[in-house]
């Protein structure tokens, strides 16, 4: 039996090690979950443990917080003794944080067998902090599962050897229609006194966004017009909270039309989703979401690392310009409240393909 080690430690990863640890576990492999500690607020990771009832951790290394480059050397650092101990056959990485390229890095440096799941998606904007994590993390993996097909494209280009790739779908789907019907029963937005399908949601996080007061500024203003149209909710990432207040834009999003509420748990965000009539947002896993859902998604960015989403999906890209956004909100409510295709290889299967797989080798 082979012996896993799925490295993990902020939001986006919790979503995608779940089906990989339940699919490897079917497979009767010992899978040992490393919570780096990346996120450790209540509603930024042990929420997500408890509704998507991922395994306890072996370890939490609880890195907390800090700058990308600092943070990603405390996790290598604390991942290597628990590495040497485990002796893994395999470690697997998910995504594209700062724990992902920490614990590819670690594991590579200690000869062990690396795993990267949603790889060779590509940005091209080298600006992004996740793109450099994708870029390394591929680098020194020894088997990537690409989650659709511009990643193989990508990879290929890059020099990789076909046979270390596989087009395994996307393990984020998986998590969603797993628990799609259980998000549905919470009825989230009838707690928030909001009508399915009339009601905008709105995230907003990346560096790119939040930490340029005039792209901030412009956004803000531009959720503010929307919610003349229909109302907004705005669920607070802790990063674009703490940029509000440095900024001085606190006035930007209290007293107005708009709700400001905290960060909410996955089966919220999931109901909340699948209820909105359009969806503002930085994110590329609700991208990917909203697409699995054909929901119309107003993509907050100027380049997208999931392509999928917008040549066939529910996606659009309109950056961070106040007039361009607020014209996409107002062609997304002439239109039909559906639309797009799920891509066919999001079919709630992918981390059954990646394990099989894994223990093929």
């Amino acid at each position: 039996m082979i012996r896993v080690c799925l490295v993990a430690g902020a939001r986006p990863n919790f979503m995608k090690i779940a089906p990989v640890a339940r699919a490897l576990a079917a497979c009767g492999v010992a899978a040992e979950i490393i919570h780096t500690g990346q996120h450790y607020d209540e509603r930024m990771s042990q929420a997500f443990f408890r509704e998507l009832e991922i395994p306890p951790p072996l370890v939490n290394l609880g890195v907390g917080s800090g700058t990308p480059l600092a943070q990603t050397a405390e996790i290598m650092r604390r991942l290597e003794p628990v590495f040497l101990e485990q002796r893994p056959d395999w470690v697997v990485v998910v995504g594209d944080v700062n724990s992902t390229v920490a614990g590819a890095l670690a594991a590579s440096k200690l000869e062990i067998r690396l795993a990267h799941v949603e790889a060779g998606l590509r940005s091209f904007d080298r600006s992004m902090p996740e793109e450099l994590n994708r870029i390394v993390t591929d680098a020194v993996s020894d088997r990537m599962y690409v989650s659709e097909p511009s990643g193989v494209a990508n990879l290929e280009r890059e020099g990789v050897e076909s046979q270390r790739i596989v087009l395994a779908g996307n393990v984020m789907i998986d998590t969603l229609l797993a628990n799609l019907e259980k998000a549905r029963a919470v009825r989230a937005c009838e707690r928030f006194n909001l009508r399915p399908q009339e009601f905008a949601l709105a995230t907003l996080h990346r560096p790119s966004n939040v930490d340029l007061r005039e792209n901030l500024q412009a956004i803000l203003a531009a959720l503010d017009e929307t919610s003349r149209r229909l109302p907004v909710l705005f669920p607070l990432h802790p990063r674009t909270r703490k940029r509000i207040e440095e900024f001085g834009l606190v006035a930007s999003i209290s007293g107005n039309r708009v709700s400001v509420i905290e960060p909410l748990g996955y089966f919220d965000m999931i109901s909340l989703i699948d209820a909105a009539r359009v969806v503002l947002t930085d994110s590329g896993g609700m991208q990917e979401e909203t697409t699995a859902l054909r929901v119309p998604c107003l993509t907050l960015r100027e380049n997208t690392e999931r392509p999928i989403t917008v040549e066939i999906g529910s996606s659009r890209l309109v950056g961070s310009n106040t007039s361009a956004i607020l014209a996409a909100v107002d062609e997304i409510l002439a239109g039909p409240p559906r639309f797009g295709t799920v891509p066919a290889i999001w079919d709630g299967h992918a981390a059954e393909r990646i394990a099989n797989d894994l223990c093929a080798q």
